[in-house]
């Protein structure tokens, strides 16, 4: 967009007017800035220039530092509200200095590199307390020749922070972030701004400038006013209002508009409200000339600053006001003062300007005007007037005015009137309690005065009064102490004159014994203690003391007791108390105003005297009841009780028995051991402690009956007898126990009669010599020395008469099916039965009587017993057992069965053979052992080696099939019979051999000479020493050959291991195995395995040692013979001491 020019800058004669806030009219834009008048902080101000674009500037502002007694601080501002301080950086540098010497602050601000944003206003400000400084100037940036097309956006945008050109006069990080597109170098703006800001109203600017990223505003605006504005005709406006306008305070300012048709209706508003004229007002006048409508505002004020836009028809057009307020100057000074308190003070002072808004200074501090200050600001046109009605010393200082075009000041001296006595102040007496009234009448009247006692000032309170009223001063003390006798002195404020006095406070003697806080003046003290009562007395002037305690006097000089007085108090000192010293205490106070008595009664406590010894009357199994008297003096405190201790006889050891206090004279002692003697004793207990021990009671011993015997039941009845049986008492106790008593007693009775005159010491009683039909209840009691214990009763009465009950035989669970016992095993039945009276018992085996040589049979009252000692398979059979109670009968029936190995089977016969295969057949044995056949066991043996090989184990029928035998080899068979109690002892062998032969080839059998294969024993591997760890099983190995085979012995120290279970020996195949299980270390030493053949005999030894060992306990837990431990540990002992 080509640049504006000037061509156009008049029309109609009149220039267009661009405001930019800053005050100054069209024709002053192009003209620097007039320095404002030097203020009170700044001595010299930056001003205002022009620098082309990319040059350096450095604004200096300086500030005298005499009256400072600190830096002062300075802003640098940029429009109207940019600090600077923020925008440090690249293009931007703020420096502070002093200069100690001519104590000058120099504030400098660089502007490096400027570019065409830089330009615009720029303010100064400069704060210290309350001063305040400011000072405008402006900078103008002047573009190279030649730059005609730009763009407006880049030209008036501000560098973003975080770039490259951070630090510059940039704002637009304050306002709101909006989504930053990437700019296009090639490309050209988009928008053409320029032609919107020239069609837009000037209050849209700043709308526009937001709208499309144009932060420097006022850059803009002067960049405006420089191009070519070409009026757009239209319908209504021939010409239409100037963009904007300016104006003085109060001044007066012309809109005018030109319209093109004159009939058209005009309308004004401001700030969008319509603007009528009144004719009461003269402040908007409207004029029409021909075709121009003017509208003039008079006397401007700030509140004129503001948009204005005019409508004719559907068409307006707008413009701005700027008012300039001119600073407000000092016309006339205020004058000096000089007065006396209580006169009126008026200070008058004359601005330029009516209205004007002004601020008073006392001493550089603003004068407060509110409702309740002191002074009072009036205005009267352009005078403005101080009045201080009723003037003090405080008013004295420099009072100053200050407008925004000066400043005025004036020093006010206000003195003190001279003084005048009227009436002085008297010396006064005066009794305790009375009160006082002190007054005097001095000139002048409104002088305030303070008052003091001994030189302490004094503060008026609920006692004390101050009154000033006119010329007098008074001091009022409703009621006098002690502490107001003094010498008071009135001091008049201002003034170095004081009035005096002495007051004298007369007071008769007192004691305070309220300071005691004992109840009715009672003083208690433990005997021994010291004691020291310190009474407060009062009295004016000091009391003579005397202390009595009946008619004699307690001198100060005492040594044990003894008086003192000194100061407000008096005291009585006692350093050993006794129990004498009880008693009332008499205190005499005199002085020459009166007299005053009073009475302190001590009383000396102390611990109790010993009780008497106390008495046991009643002793039981582990307890006795013991009783005292209190003791004869109680320590002048109440007992609060007694601690018992108790003793054995024998021993020195005394055991407290209660910790808490037992109020009573009387207490069971209880959990004693019967049959010890034991004493006990008793101590008093008050608030003081406890007294010495009484002297012990009389040793008694505690005896305890047994407890009740248990299990009572009837044993039996018969028509004259009843038996009784019972279980011994739960506890019998250290008496022991003598025997039992049975008593019974006849149903309908009371009385209880003895059965037996003699103690009986067995469980179980007959009564007898009963009356048949009768109903009797039996108890029985154990007796001992301390006596009868607690009976046992029967829960029923007993009819005394024989009762006969069926038999019933109560058969065992493991009875009631088929008894099974092995042959040479015992056979033990017991069979209880009931019934009564005592059953006879028959046994039948098979329905005939029992030999007693072959079986014993033992009937008892409630059971018999059937016992074998050694068990045959004849003694199989059904026992039939018969208990009968005359025409009543039981019968029941055992089946035993006695078992043994079964017989081999009777014949084994090879079938058939075919490839790998043999078929047998055999016939189950003739002898099953008395048990059913559960299994066979077959095996089969090569030939040469006839070594047995089980084929198949548990195999039930009674033909097979031998299936992978080897081709070439020829097999015997034998089989083993088995049932519950194992295999048979012997097998039965194939008569013939079954050779495997190869199907289809016929075998030529060569005559040779069989092999020697028989051989003498020889080790192929030889037993190794070892070591091993006691408690952990050990093995030991070796391999032997021999042909036949050789039978292995183990032997330990040469001796030979025979059926001991510590020790497992295999053989399989040649090798043999000795396992020791949990060796010990006795179990250590040289190990032997001797095989033997017929044809020789070979042996190998080896040495086991066992690591770690047992104690002589263990050794003999696990049944080791006592020559082997003695052994053991011997050879434990030698080996330390090698």
């Amino acid at each position: 967009m080509p640049e504006p020019t000037k061509k156009d800058e008049m029309a109609n004669g009149q220039p267009e007017v661009w405001s930019l806030g800053d005050g100054q009219g069209p024709d002053d834009l192009e003209k620097p800035i007039d320095s404002p008048p030097r203020s009170t902080l700044l001595i010299e101000s930056p001003q205002s220039a022009t620098i082309p674009v990319g040059g350096d500037i450095t604004f200096v502002a300086k500030v005298e530092a005499k009256d400072l007694l600190r830096k002062p601080t300075i802003k640098w501002i940029k429009g109207k509200w940019m600090d600077l301080a923020s925008k440090t950086g690249k293009h931007l540098q703020l420096k502070e200095t002093f200069e100690r010497l001519t104590k000058i602050h120099t504030f400098e601000m660089h502007i490096v590199k400027a570019k065409d944003n830089y330009a615009g206003n720029y303010r100064c400000e400069v704060t210290y307390k309350d001063k305040f400084d400011s000072c405008c100037f402006e900078l103008e940036v002047k573009e190279a020749e030649g730059s005609q097309n730009f763009d407006i956006r880049s030209a008036f945008k501000r560098s973003s922070e975080g770039q490259e050109d951070a630090g510059e006069l940039d704002f637009s990080g304050l306002l709101k972030h909006r989504n930053q597109r990437e700019p296009k170098a090639d490309e050209g703006p988009d928008v053409d701004v320029w032609e919107i800001l020239k069609n837009a109203r000037p209050d849209q600017y700043e709308k526009i400038a937001f709208m499309y990223g144009i932060t420097d505003l006022r850059g803009l605006l002067k960049r405006m006013k420089k191009i070519t504005r070409v009026e757009k005709k239209t319908e209504a406006f021939a010409k239409k209002l100037d963009p904007a306008y300016q104006a003085d305070k109060g001044g007066k300012i012309r809109m005018v508009v030109d319209l093109a048709d004159p009939t058209v209706e005009l309308k004004w508003y401001k700030n969008g409200q319509e603007i009528r004229s009144s004719p009461n007002q003269r402040k908007y006048i409207f004029e029409h000339k021909g075709t121009q409508r003017i509208m003039v505002i008079n006397n401007c004020s700030l509140n004129d600053d503001a948009a204005y836009s005019v409508a004719a028809g559907d068409e307006n057009c707008a413009t701005e006001l700027f008012v300039k307020e001119l600073p407000v100057k000092i016309v006339k000074n205020i004058e000096p003062v000089k007065t006396t308190v209580n006169e009126r003070i008026e200070l008058e002072c004359e601005v330029s300007e009516e209205g004007a808004q002004v601020k008073w200074m006392k001493n550089g501090v603003e004068v407060p005007t509110g409702v309740r200050s002191r002074y009072r600001v009036k205005c009267e046109g352009t005078k403005h007037f101080l009045v201080i009605d009723d003037a003090s010393r405080e008013d004295t200082g420099t009072y100053s005015i200050m407008a925004t075009g000066g400043t005025s000041e004036a020093r006010i001296q206000v003195d003190l009137k001279p003084l005048k006595i009227f009436q002085d102040l008297q010396d006064m007496k005066v009794m305790l309690g009375q009160p006082i009234n002190l007054h005097c009448e001095i000139f002048p009247g409104n002088v305030a005065g303070r008052w003091y006692r001994n030189g302490q000032l004094i503060q008026p309170n609920d006692r004390i009064n101050i009154v000033h009223k006119n010329k007098v001063h008074r001091l009022e003390v409703a009621t006098s102490t002690l502490h107001d006798t003094g010498d008071y002195t009135f001091v008049p404020e201002g003034y170095s004159q004081s009035l005096s006095a002495k007051i004298h406070i007369i007071d008769p003697p007192r004691v305070h014994l309220e300071s005691l806080n004992f109840p009715d003046n009672t003083v208690t003290i433990v005997a021994g203690n010291k004691l020291r009562l310190e009474i407060p007395i009062t009295g004016e002037p000091a009391p003579r003391v005397v202390w009595m305690k009946g008619e004699r006097v307690i001198l100060e000089s005492g040594n044990r007791v003894r008086a003192e007085t000194y100061g407000d108090q008096t005291s009585l000192t006692i350093d050993v108390t006794e129990r004498e010293d009880t008693g009332n205490y008499k205190i005499v106070l005199q002085n020459e105003a009166g007299e005053a008595t009073a009475s302190v009664k001590v009383k000396v406590v102390d611990i109790p005297d010993p009780p008497e010894a106390p008495l046991v009357p009643v002793v039981g199994g582990d307890w006795c009841s013991m009783t005292w008297e209190p003791p004869k003096y109680d320590g002048s405190s109440p007992i609060l009780g007694y601690y018992i201790e108790r003793k054995k006889k024998q021993s020195s050891r005394w055991m407290r028995l209660n910790f808490d206090l037992i109020k009573e004279t009387s207490f069971e002692p209880k959990k004693m051991i019967e049959g010890v003697p034991y004493e006990v004793r008793i101590f008093a207990v008050n608030a003081i402690g406890s007294s010495r021990p009484s002297e012990p009671s009389k040793a008694f011993t505690p005896l305890a009956v047994t407890s009740e015997p248990t299990m009572l039941v009837v044993d039996d009845v018969t028509d004259t007898t009843v038996t009784v049986k019972w279980r011994p008492p739960e506890t019998i106790g250290a008496a022991g126990l003598d025997g039992y008593l049975v008593e019974y007693c006849v149903e309908g009775t009371d009385d209880w009669v003895v059965s037996n005159n003699e103690l009986t010491e067995k469980t179980k009683f007959t009564i007898t010599g009963l009356t048949p039909g009768t109903r009797i209840l039996v108890r029985v009691k154990a007796i001992n020395a301390a006596g009868a214990s607690s009976p046992r009763t029967l829960q029923h009465h007993v009819m005394v008469k024989e009762v006969i009950e069926p038999p019933k035989i109560r058969v065992p669970r493991h009875l009631k099916q088929t008894y099974t016992r092995r042959v040479g095993e015992a056979v033990n039945l017991v069979v209880p039965f009931m019934g009564k009276p005592r059953p006879k018992v028959n046994w039948l085996k098979e329905g005939q009587p029992i030999e007693p040589t072959h079986v014993n049979i033992r009937n008892t009252d409630c059971d018999s017993i059937i016992f074998i000692r050694k068990a045959e398979r004849s003694h199989s059979g059904k026992y039939e057992m018969t208990v009968q109670v005359e025409n009543h009968v039981d019968t029941a029936i055992l089946d035993i069965q006695v078992v043994d190995l079964p017989g081999p089977p009777q014949s084994v016969t090879i079938e058939d053979v075919w490839g790998g295969n043999v078929a047998l057949v055999w016939t189950p044995p003739k002898d099953n052992g008395n048990a059913p056949i559960t299994g066979y066991t077959i095996q089969k043996a090569d030939k040469k080696t006839m070594e047995w090989f089980t084929c198949i184990e548990h195999y039930h029928r009674s033909c097979i099939t031998i299936t992978e035998l080897v081709v070439g080899n020829e097999y015997f068979f034998r089989i083993f019979a088995e049932n519950m109690c194992g295999l048979s002892e012997t097998a039965t062998q194939s008569k013939k051999s079954a050779l495997i032969v190869k199907e289809g080839m016929q075998v030529k059998t060569h005559e040779f000479t069989d092999h020697d294969f028989m051989e003498a024993p020889k080790f192929t591997q030889p037993l190794i020493n070892t070591f091993a760890i006691a408690g952990y099983n050990a093995t030991l190995n070796c391999s032997v050959r021999a042909n036949p085979r050789a039978k292995v012995v183990w032997m330990k120290n040469k001796i030979t291991i025979l059926d001991d279970p510590r020790y497992r020996m295999f053989s399989n195949q040649g090798v043999c195995t000795l396992e020791i299980r949990k060796p010990s270390p006795y179990d250590g030493g040289t190990y032997t395995c001797k095989a033997v053949n017929d044809l020789g005999e070979a042996q190998v030894d080896c040495k086991l040692e066992i690591k770690g060992g047992f104690t002589f306990f263990e050794l003999m837990q696990r049944g080791v013979p006592l020559h082997l431990i003695d052994k053991y540990m011997n050879e434990k002992v030698v080996e330390p001491q090698k």
